[in-house]
């Protein structure tokens, strides 16, 4: 089926010509004809499938008739962040050419003034994030009133975010009597029920199994130690030796990981940017574009990035950190392998990570892999064999105490003094425990149990241990060192 068996008009159809689409996405075929038809749609895709022109282009087509009016939108976009915001825009800007509509974006980090000014003049399509749209209709200058079609994008990610009650108080300034369009790329339970207040008899359209990866990306998974330095160096091995690497996305869970390893990657000779929601929006928007016109092939970005963002010929997408929502694992990996492309995803795998990787396999419905040769990635500090045959103990491992072991130990044992643990200065046994194994030679020096062997009650913290057994002592001079003084004093006795 091609795009002119949808309903859509001819300055529409014109438009997506010159762009050199011929042949509807899944999901825009089975919406655009429901979306003309004024009904409620609830779509469920993929993401990376098209579901930002599944409600442009129809949009367009019934805004050809009517004008807005001063601060009065006609109709209201919502997205979760100021990137998918600009990126809905843009659509707007290039499939609306041939149209004379007024497209405003309201999204944090540009001025009251400019966004108001633009209100003022009357707006066709509102585009705006949840938070900003509130300040404006807070200060009285912006009505919801007269908003005819409602689209809520990216909502699974609006809950993550914590958007949800924002959401409902500005459905509760548009009239009851609107269109809303609700897309979301996995289906949680809270998003089943809040479809229940905000649609009206919907037409659901799913067109894959909800929290479902995109079938051209290759998926796998390396294991490294618990250190931070590891994870780094695995990842620089990765990029030097990845094959087909035209520019990637390496996600972090968190802002300060995102700085601390774009200036790690920086410093290594790494052509990197850096995305996350404590820059300012010049800087965002600067990053991003270096990013999309192949000025900097790696961005480093906290899941800012992760959603909606349409970067078609990422190659590649590393999980530096292992999201701990499995629903985050989906559309970080869906900015790689888009429109039909091939994609590789490679996630960083910590100790730590092995309960989110678990809960990850079972969304998908499916096991990730180990990459292939990832025995010669290995950490940076590997184990060296020992004499005899034994392996020695890393020299930046942890102890059961969580102390470091090591050559540094060894420097610090004589300032720690009397100060260390009880539990450090009582004799170690033989048992097969985690902490058992050869130990640095300061520490083993330090354990060195008794000739006799230790008893087989577990000795309590503050109390004596039980006396060894009896044994023969009329030879050997008795010890009274464990008397206080004063039961020493000669006593006289009385006959």
């Amino acid at each position: 089926m091609s795009f002119s068996h949808l309903g859509l008009s001819d300055k529409v159809l014109a438009a997506v010509a010159a762009t050199g689409y011929t042949t509807p996405t899944p999901i825009q075929e089975q919406a655009i004809p429901h979306v003309l038809a004024r009904r409620d749609v609830l779509g469920i895709a993929q993401t990376g499938t098209g579901k930002t022109a599944a409600f442009v282009l129809p949009m367009l087509t019934l805004l050809e008739k009517g004008r807005a009016r001063a601060r009065m939108p006609r109709t209201l976009i919502l997205e979760p962040t100021r990137e998918l915001a600009a990126q809905v825009k843009e659509q707007f800007d290039k499939y609306g050419a041939g149209q004379k509509l007024n497209v405003a974006l309201l999204i944090g980090g540009v001025s009251f003034g400019d966004q108001d000014t633009k209100l003022t003049r009357g707006v066709d399509v509102l585009i705006a994030t949840p938070g900003r749209l509130l300040d404006h209709t807070e200060r009285g200058g912006l009505l919801l009133t007269g908003v005819e079609l409602l689209v809520i994008d990216e909502a699974d990610r609006m809950l993550d975010m914590g958007f949800i009650p924002d959401i409902e108080r500005i459905c509760k300034m548009i009239p009851f009597t609107r269109q809303t369009l609700f897309f979301t790329a996995t289906m949680p339970p809270e998003i089943a029920r809040i479809t229940e207040t905000f649609l009206h008899n919907p037409q659901r359209i799913e067109v894959s199994r909800p929290a479902t990866t995109a079938v051209g990306v290759s998926q796998f998974q390396i294991s490294v130690g618990r250190e931070p330095h590891e994870k780094r160096e695995v990842l620089r091995r990765l990029l030097r030796d990845a094959q087909d690497l035209n520019n990637a996305i390496i996600f972090c869970n968190r802002k300060r990981e995102v700085a601390l390893l774009y200036k790690s990657l920086h410093k290594h000779g790494f052509s990197v940017g850096a995305l996350h929601g404590d820059m300012d929006q010049s800087a965002r928007t600067a990053a991003l574009d270096q990013f999309r016109k192949g000025e900097i092939p790696l961005l480093v970005a906290s899941d800012v990035a992760a959603r909606g963002l349409d970067i078609p010929a990422v190659s590649h997408v590393f999980n530096f950190d292992v999201p701990h929502h499995a629903d985050d694992y989906v559309h970080r990996i869906g900015r790689t392998g888009r429109a039909g492309r091939a994609g590789t995803a490679i996630s960083i795998v910590s100790p730590l990570d092995h309960k989110s990787m678990a809960a990850i396999e079972k969304l998908i419905g499916q096991s990730i892999p180990p990459v292939e040769g990832g025995s010669a990635v290995q950490p940076i500090e590997s184990t060296a064999a020992a004499p005899g045959g034994e392996s020695e103990q890393p020299r930046h491992s942890r102890g059961r105490d969580g102390a470091r072991e090591g050559s540094r130990e060894g420097s610090r044992e004589g300032s720690r003094g009397s100060r260390k643990p009880r539990r450090e200065r009582e004799p170690r046994r033989s048992g097969g425990g985690r902490n058992s194994g050869p130990q640095p030679q300061a520490a083993v020096a330090a354990f060195t149990p008794p000739s006799a062997p230790p008893p087989s009650r577990t000795p309590s913290i503050g109390r004596p241990e039980a006396p060894p057994a009896p044994r023969d002592t009329s030879s050997e001079p008795a010890d009274h060192s464990h008397l206080p003084a004063f039961l020493l004093r000669p006593v006289r006795a009385r006959i």
